[in-house]
């Protein structure tokens, strides 16, 4: 297949694009690098078979010839992270919202197979049950939650009336190598890991009880491939998770080492878990990376988390200030 992969030098559109290269596929990445890094797809550049664009992805004119000929589009292009959009919603707007508009006009123009959104569980908030059906309320907390939001439906959209053939794809807690090492505070596997290394007790939310539905990148690319793969994901938004939850305290526990406690944070969910019932019977999907295990991968990698920021209790306290100021209501 010829593929195209947005945000492709980023954590999970990495994985994506070296899974389809793996299948013999071709692969275009774009990426503007704002916070993708090349270091991700360095084991790559020597395929021919890859072909990396850098360039931002809400520039239409200098994107929009790249979809020619294009079997599968992977839009995994995105801002991140609570605090940053918190402080820059326009600039969130424009990337998530815009931008999204920007790649499905360029599918759309050049009649793509298959077009596969990363959408957020974030959508759903605190959710009031669990697992958490595709079919929960939608609860956005903060402007990134939001404008994922926003996206899939325009996504949605392009569907219902174009035709363009969509998924949307619902992850849940995606954690493993390449994560995101720079940037303002932000994923919990990025500031642990920088702790770790420096000896450095890690700073856990609240009590530590609050749970997760940690997903192991390997397994979102690959529910992702399998979509595109799946004629019945034409149309659907779907939950990708790991099929559990653990809390925090259980992942110190598996990385080794002390604690220290801050405040628990408004707009946080005690628990995320994805009731994964339609991506099972659909697509006959499973996730295959228990948490142990990917733990551990993580571990054995650690080193590429040595540029990361060290974060301590009074950096956290003071990056997250306006999170508190806007959300603690």
């Amino acid at each position: 297949m010829r593929t195209l992969v947005t945000g492709g030098c980023g954590f999970i559109g990495s994985h994506i694009a070296e899974a389809l290269l793996m299948r013999g596929d071709e692969v275009i990445i774009i990426d503007n690098l704002s916070t993708g890094r090349l270091l991700n797809i360095e084991h790559l550049r020597s395929n021919p078979n890859l072909t990396f664009v850098e360039c931002d992805i809400s520039d239409h004119e200098q994107i929009e010839p790249w979809f020619k000929n294009i079997d599968w589009v992977f839009h995994i292009a995105a801002l991140a992270d609570i605090v940053p959009s918190i402080q820059m919603p326009l600039l969130y707007h424009n990337s998530n919202v815009n931008g999204t508009i920007s790649v499905l006009e360029a599918a759309r123009k050049h009649d793509v197979k298959r077009f596969i959104y990363a959408a957020s569980s974030s959508c759903y908030g605190i959710p009031d049950a669990y697992p958490t059906l595709e079919s929960a309320e939608i609860r956005p907390q903060y402007p990134y939650a939001t404008t994922k939001y926003l996206g899939e439906q325009y996504v949605m959209n392009w569907h219902y009336i174009y035709e363009l053939p969509v998924t949307s794809m619902r992850f849940f807690n995606v954690y493993g190598t390449r994560s995101r090492t720079s940037g303002t505070y932000g994923a919990v596997f990025g500031v642990f890991l920088a702790q770790k290394l420096n000896k450095k007790p890690f700073t856990v939310v609240g009590n530590g009880t609050q749970t997760r539905d940690f997903t192991y990148v390997s397994d979102i690319a690959n529910a992702c491939i399998t979509a595109a793969e799946h004629p019945d994901a034409a149309g659907e938004i779907m939950n990708v998770g790991s099929g559990n939850t653990y809390s925090i305290n259980r992942l110190v526990e598996l990385l080794g080492g002390e604690v220290t406690y801050i405040p628990k944070r408004p707009g946080e969910p005690d628990c995320t878990f994805a009731d994964i019932s339609k991506i099972r019977k659909l697509l006959n999907w499973e996730p295959k990376v228990s948490f142990e295990k990917g733990v551990q991968k993580m571990i054995d990698q650690i080193d590429y988390w040595r540029e990361a920021p060290l974060w301590d209790q009074l950096s956290i306290a003071e990056a997250t200030k306006d999170w508190f100021k806007y959300l603690g209501k």
